[in-house]
């Protein structure tokens, strides 16, 4: 094995920079979660209906992330395959992403349509975006690369809820702007987007191997159709387990911001404060935890992350029910902070580590059809999770998402003791890229 083959470092600035698309989406994710549940509710009062209306990007991204993800990898252009998809359809979500709050300011009919066209265009380019990656770095390595671009997609997040959600409250009158009361944000991150996009389309460069993907290409349903086939299962053992893990993760992020706001008795300024300490934690172990899973293995660092994240969201569920309001607002507000600061650090092993082992049983050319798979899961559970967790809330109150999400990530640890395969040191199915 060569030196270039035998360390990550030849592969770690191409890394950051595959990293800014990742960072667009840390930007948007964050507020767009924590703050478009507060626009729905100023027209809808019933959390299970603002849960289900939360889930349309996700019913979306269960149809256009494999269609586009398998779309890219036959497609073969000048500027490579995944970066057509990159260069057009990430401006456009910047764009309808820096409208949203002006069009919940219209009428819930705006708000509304402005949310699907974002979630048209933004889930239309997250497979790509996220198959860039794999496309370049070797499977041994893909571990604490998905670390280091689960890092950039943290500073977005960061950026977006230390930083940008402070503007919230923000009101002047801008030239094209308007009033900013409640969306200054918005704007500004969608052009921090754009420049990112520019920054991906300047400095990537997509390897050119068309030889081998030619005849490794295999369609999404005979994809399906070999994953549930082959005698080693291991597979379908993480997308199972990666639906139950997601389930109980959507479950409860659209009302973290909400929660903080009506229990709490947070300004919609702090309200994201919570995320940003989830997000605060990505960024200082996602790369330690793919070096980490890299030692210890990836299935024994997702178990072990799985059972912390069922203590954690149980001492949650305790946070969120009366017998702490003998704490008072201010201190159950704090412990909320510290306990979603440890969530970061388990939540984000498993999915440093999580993308990893399923590629590892990709080739080259269905890299794109296992990052569709891997999404089609987790958004068939982000479909449902919502207004599962909206009618929890309305009928048991806020500490049953909680509960519901420890179940799920117990749920998820069983399944992830049938995991087989996946481990850095497996034989990768696809063709590895050399050092440029």
């Amino acid at each position: 094995m060569s030196d270039a083959k035998g360390s990550f470092k030849p592969y770690l600035g191409l890394t950051f920079l595959i990293g800014f698309g990742f960072f667009t989406m840390g930007l948007m994710d964050i507020l767009y979660d924590s703050y478009v549940p507060i626009f729905l509710g100023s027209y809808i009062k019933a959390n299970w209906l603002i849960g289900a209306i939360m889930t349309l990007d996700n019913v979306l991204a269960v149809f256009l992330i494999p269609f586009v993800s398998l779309w890219s990898d036959n497609a073969r252009t000048k500027i490579g395959r995944r970066m057509p998809f990159i260069i057009v359809l990430l401006p456009l979500s910047a764009v309808t992403f820096s409208l949203i709050p002006y069009a919940a300011r219209e009428s819930l009919v705006s708000l509304i349509l402005l949310v699907g066209g974002l979630n048209l265009f933004k889930q239309s380019v997250r497979g790509p975006v996220v198959a860039l990656m794999p496309d370049t770095i070797p499977g041994e390595f893909r571990s604490e690369a998905n670390g280091v671009i689960n890092t950039m997609g943290a500073l977005g997040a960061i950026i977006s809820t230390v930083g940008l959600a402070r503007l919230m409250g923000v009101d002047v009158v801008l030239p094209f702007l308007g009033r900013t009361k409640d969306a200054l944000p918005f704007p500004i991150a969608g052009l921090c987007v754009v420049l990112a996009t520019l920054l991906v389309f300047f400095f990537v460069r997509e390897r050119n191997r068309d030889a081998a993907a030619k005849e490794e290409r295999v369609p999404l349903v005979a994809s399906l159709k070999a994953i549930a086939g082959e005698k080693d299962k291991s597979a379908l053992w993480i997308l199972i387990a990666l639906f139950f893990w997601f389930w109980g993760y959507q479950g409860i992020l659209p009302f973290i911001a909400k929660f903080s706001v009506e229990v709490l008795g947070t300004s919609n300024a702090n309200a994201t404060l919570p995320a940003s300490a989830v997000a605060i934690a990505q960024l200082l172990f996602a790369i330690p935890s793919g070096y980490v899973a890299h030692r210890i293995g990836r299935k024994r660092a997702l178990r072990i992350s799985l059972l912390a994240l069922v203590v954690i969201l149980l001492v949650g569920g305790y946070l969120a029910s009366p017998l702490a309001e003998a704490l008072g607002s201010g201190a159950r507000f704090y412990a909320l902070m510290g306990i979603m600061f440890l969530y970061g650090i388990f939540w984000i092993t498993i999915i440093t580590n999580s993308f990893p082992m399923l590629w590892q049983m990709a080739s080259f050319g269905t890299i794109g059809v296992y990052t569709g798979l891997y999404y089609t899961f987790s958004q068939a559970a982000a479909i449902t999770a919502p207004w599962l967790t909206g009618a929890l809330i309305d009928i048991v109150g806020y500490p049953g998402i909680f509960v519901f999400a420890a179940l799920c990530m117990g749920v998820a640890m069983a399944v992830m003791s049938l995991v087989r395969k996946g481990e850095p040191h497996d034989d990768p199915k696809g063709l590895e890229a050399s050092v440029a």
